[in-house]
């Protein structure tokens, strides 16, 4: 039975996905076999998930495998599984649109740049158009479990704007694609009409696969009458993959391609990853985790809506993609696989929140990710040969050394400011992720320093580990409030992520020395001040009494207090807030994040030395130089005067 074609148009994005691809967007055109056996595994996965509640789904064939055929007359490859299937109107939704969040920013990323958008392909979990790399139309006829044979589905497309839909009689369940290769001189689709090349990719990127992948046999005969002989099929079929969890074998039979190849399939990613953790974990609670850290951030990385986590199986039945509860939040960039031995095969999403087994796995695999991380920052870092003297056999492999020494800091580039957010979530691995934090400074422009580095270049006498925190890099580097710092040699943490503020109210010290922001509270270098400086500064404030009384007046509605400074050299005068107190630019942010924040009255602190401060003795302009002083200040940190045309015409007065 087949009912009348049924013709549609392809999503905007996905035409435009066609395009890309059907133009060599691919470098390496065999990862289509691998998408689409992913794809196949996936379906299989996914019945054997609903047939937890819904046995009769299996329909008496409980078996799943995927089947891989060619047909080098016809020039056709077909990839069939006997998994969940589609049903029509999951044919038109998964085949037909990118039935995925954020495909404002899919658009947004579409560019010539081959590598960024063959990232994409993954990133969306669009494998199937990959198809179209080697095919100039697709056929996929597929039957969802549990409907009738008379409800299944074709769909067909030559991957231009649009596809034909048709309803058809399939006696079996799951999905066959059929792939219709080009037949382009110049293009070499036709070497997958070969068994050898097959199994060649098979093992190359889906050996992993835990479902048996299945080949029919090929014999030789031999040709009769001075003919060529052929392969001709023997209408058995043999398994072509090693058909177990690659988590399941033991590690010494694991190469480190086959690592890195599992990884991309589970993560759609094309890069390998910089680091992964194979173990078997024994004792009150058993499972077994294979965890990787990417290389690169996916773009959807800071979106909420998103979920996050590591795939999840019992007993080697797949139960569940992205399960949040076994990864916290701040380490939602983790990718890969954890298999318990304990939990039921009908755990829920809720269950998992309330399972201790669950926080058990959860606490592990977190000890696990961190000491990945510290492994990677060691090698970061390498200690020096002892006596200065450098062993000949370590130079060897200068550049894979230099690699593993790279690996950190790409790592912090791409991750490390959801690293930081676990100073907040995770009150139990806090010193561990602070020791794990790196940030720019005074000293140093590289986003390299840590804590432990800042702690053993202190100045003999310093008692503080001081940090600033600004929206940009150059806002921070020359902040008025670093200018005594920087005269004194004081080296200062520079943190320009939106998450430091944020994070840094959950760590006061760090191997107990304290965290001082210089744009809170009145400076006090303790013993690195000299006393002739505290007396001259004691003096310049009992002198400036008068003065301050009048700037107090004159920003009443501004600042909270007024006051005189050491913390300035070249700067007329700088905004701090209280101890304790939320910054401005925490409560920017908030206000420009839509959230409720407090109408902060900063501390004006001013520079009793500077021409501009002296002026204000006497002047007849003393409210609008005051009003300037303060906005200047304001704009000097990054923020912005509330009335800003006042601000210009007052200068514009002056300058007059």
């Amino acid at each position: 039975m087949t009912s009348a074609s049924t013709k549609l148009p392809f999503q905007a994005e996905v035409a435009q996905l066609l395009h890309l691809v059907t133009h060599a967007l691919y470098s390496n055109k065999e990862i289509f076999l691998r998408e689409l056996i992913s794809n196949a595994s996936d379906a299989c996965d996914k019945l054997r998930f609903e047939a937890l509640d819904h046995p009769a789904l299996y329909e008496d064939q409980a078996d799943l495998n995927v089947r891989l055929s060619f047909d080098a007359v016809a020039r056709t490859l077909t990839i069939t599984d006997n998994g969940i299937g589609l049903s029509r109107d999951e044919a038109i939704d998964n085949l037909g649109t990118i039935a995925k969040s954020g495909t404002k920013d899919f658009m947004a990323r579409l560019s010539g740049d081959q590598k960024a958008d063959a990232q994409l392909i993954g990133q969306f979990g669009v494998g199937f158009y990959s198809g179209f790399i080697v095919a100039d139309k697709i056929t996929v006829e597929s039957r969802r479990a549990g409907l009738p044979a008379e409800e299944g589905v074709r769909w067909t497309s030559g991957g231009a704007g649009d596809f034909e839909v048709d309803v058809i009689t399939r006696p079996a369940r799951g999905t066959s694609v059929t792939l219709h290769l080009r037949n382009d001189e110049k293009d070499s689709a036709g070497e997958y009409l070969n068994a050898w090349k097959l199994k060649s990719v098979v093992g190359k990127y889906s050996d992993h696969i835990s479902l048996p992948i299945l080949m029919e046999k090929e014999e030789w005969k031999e040709g009769e009458n001075d003919q060529p002989g052929e392969m001709v099929k023997t209408g058995e079929w043999e398994t072509v993959n090693k058909a177990n969890a690659l988590w399941s074998r033991s590690k010494k039979d694991i190469t480190p391609e086959q690592y890195s190849e599992f990884y991309k399939a589970i993560s759609h990613d094309f890069e390998a990853p910089l680091a992964w953790s194979h173990n078997r974990v024994e004792g009150s609670t058993e499972y077994t985790q294979l965890l990787y850290i990417p290389a690169k951030a996916p773009f959807d990385l800071w979106n909420r809506e998103k979920s996050a986590g590591v795939k999840l199986y019992v007993k080697r039945v797949f139960i569940m993609d992205d399960a949040e509860a076994l990864m916290p939040s701040y380490l939602r960039f983790v990718k890969g696989v954890i298999d318990s031995a304990d939990l039921p095969l009908n755990v829920s999403r809720e269950l998992l929140q309330e399972s201790r087994d669950v926080k058990a796995i959860r606490e592990g695999s977190t000890k696990r990710v961190l000491g990945m991380l510290e492994d990677l920052a060691k090698k970061a870092t390498p200690a020096p040969a002892e006596d200065g003297v450098t062993d000949v056999t370590d130079k060897k492999d200068d550049a894979a050394a230099e690699d593993e020494a790279g690996k950190y800091a790409k790592f912090y580039a791409e991750f490390g400011a959801v690293l930081k957010e676990g100073l907040g979530e995770d009150h139990a691995n806090r010193e561990r992720i602070a020791k794990l934090l790196r940030f720019a400074s005074t000293a140093s422009d590289s986003v390299s320093v840590g804590f432990a580095d800042y702690k053993a270049r202190m100045k003999e006498g310093q008692d503080a580990i001081y940090y600033i925190t600004a929206d940009t890099m150059a806002a921070a580097k020359n902040s008025p409030q670093l200018e005594v710092f920087k005269k004194k040699g004081i080296e200062v943490l520079l943190m320009t992520d939106r998450v430091d503020e944020w994070a840094l109210n959950y760590l006061n010290e760090f191997d107990g020395t304290p965290l001082q922001s210089v744009a809170k509270g009145a400076v006090d270098l303790g013993k690195l001040q000299d006393e002739a400086e505290k007396k001259a500064a004691e003096e310049a404030a009992e002198s400036f009494k008068p003065l301050l009384e009048k700037l107090k007046e004159a920003l009443k509605d501004k600042a909270e207090d007024v006051r005189v400074t050491t913390r300035l050299v070249d700067s007329p005068a700088c905004l701090v807030v209280q101890d304790g107190g939320m910054s401005t630019q925490l409560a920017r942010m908030l206000k420009q994040a839509g959230q409720p924040a407090p109408d902060l009255k900063p501390v004006l602190e001013v520079n009793a030395e500077h021409a501009l401060v002296r002026k204000l003795e006497g002047s007849a302009h003393f409210d609008d130089l005051a009003n300037i002083l303060f906005d200047q200040a304001l704009l000097a940190e990054g923020g912005m005067p509330a009335d800003p045309a006042a601000y210009v015409r007052r200068v514009n007065a002056l300058l007059v």
